[in-house]
């Protein structure tokens, strides 16, 4: 496997970064991110912005991921792409260009799912990391996605638990927003909880059966309260920011580790790698660190450059996928809701 010399370019453009990687052999050569500042003004991503600027960057990203790799597009074994789940138009852009560059270049084209690739970043060679055996849990929060995970093998996969509304970062975002706070959120928020009391307000923990999450409910809650303090204080917000957000954290935490705690008694399985933006949380890092203490978890966390939408990951999937020789078509085409 080693003797082979396989260059894979992954692309990844399933919402607002437009990204490009080369892995050579397992290991990243180049992770480049081009990330759009332009929807900060909305709150928000919006579509079509998102798919317009991905056409403006995207040739100049693969350039500078070929040119960091060191490397010549005809050096290259495959052209992995993110097919789903995201933003349609977002979606469109990359799978379009993978298919020409592949077809120009007479190379394999290798078709990745988003959150596939989340959970296989943990296999990027990298020195001083650890990767999970299988079986393995795998929870995945980010902007769009809440997933638990059970993983058999690379490409065997069951989704055990998952939202049924809002997505985790979305509460950040969305309860960020309600304090006043820039989008995104999360950074700001998990800063500040680190500032405040996480046991000055109390948040009701949502009751979900079983392995599902939700989210909804707690970002209304947020909104509720705020509305509540700040007609009898004005200034509630302000005086008392750091403690909001360390009780809104201590929330969203205790929701996750729950969960977790109840999958890993359901599988019996105790080795949990976590993967997605929101998993770059500072928080959520000590409560999984907590875990391998209380609970005798082992816990996998990737590179930080690993966690946020990357083409690292979608191009560590085409390599694993090269080495099984699993191609795609030509007439493949984006997907936005794509499953596992």
């Amino acid at each position: 496997m080693s003797s082979q010399n396989i260059y894979v370019l992954g692309i990844e453009s399933s919402c607002d970064d437009t990204a490009a990687s080369v892995i050579h052999n397992g290991k990243n050569l180049s992770n480049v991110v081009a990330s759009q500042k332009i929807h900060e003004a909305y709150g928000g991503v919006v579509p079509e912005l998102a798919s317009r600027a991905h056409q403006q960057n995207i040739v100049p990203v693969v350039q500078q991921a070929l040119d960091k790799a060191n490397i010549t597009k005809e050096q290259l074994s495959a052209v992995a792409f993110t097919r789903g789940p995201g933003l349609m138009g977002s979606l469109l852009v990359g799978t379009s260009f993978a298919k020409s560059l592949a077809y120009g270049l007479n190379i394999p084209l290798i078709e990745v799912n988003h959150m596939q690739a989340h959970i296989l970043a943990h296999f990027i060679e990298e020195e001083n990391f650890d990767k999970p055996s299988f079986p393995f849990l795998a929870m995945t929060i980010s902007g769009g996605h809440t997933q638990i995970v059970r993983v058999d093998n690379y490409f065997e996969m069951e989704v055990i638990g998952e939202t049924i509304d809002d997505a985790v970062g979305e509460a950040y975002d969305k309860s960020g927003k309600t304090l006043g706070l820039g989008y995104p959120a999360g950074p700001e928020i998990d800063n500040r909880a680190q500032l405040g009391n996480p046991k000055a307000f109390q948040f009701t923990k949502p009751k979900v059966d079983g392995l599902n999450f939700s989210f909804s409910g707690l970002k209304t809650a947020v909104l509720y309260f705020v509305q509540r303090e700040t007609k009898k204080n004005p200034d509630f917000v302000k005086e008392n920011l750091n403690d909001i957000c360390a009780s809104l954290q201590y929330t969203i935490i205790g929701i996750l580790i729950d969960k977790l705690k109840l999958a890993t008694k359901q599988t019996g399985i105790k080795q949990i790698a976590i993967g997605g933006g929101v998993s770059a949380n500072s928080g959520i890092r000590a409560a999984l660190m907590a875990g391998e203490k209380k609970f005798g978890w082992k816990t996998f966390v990737p590179k930080f450059e690993y966690t946020t939408d990357n083409a690292a990951m979608i191009a560590i999937v085409g390599y694993l996928k090269f080495l099984e020789g699993d191609f795609a078509d030509q007439d493949v085409t984006a997907s936005a809701r794509l499953k596992i």
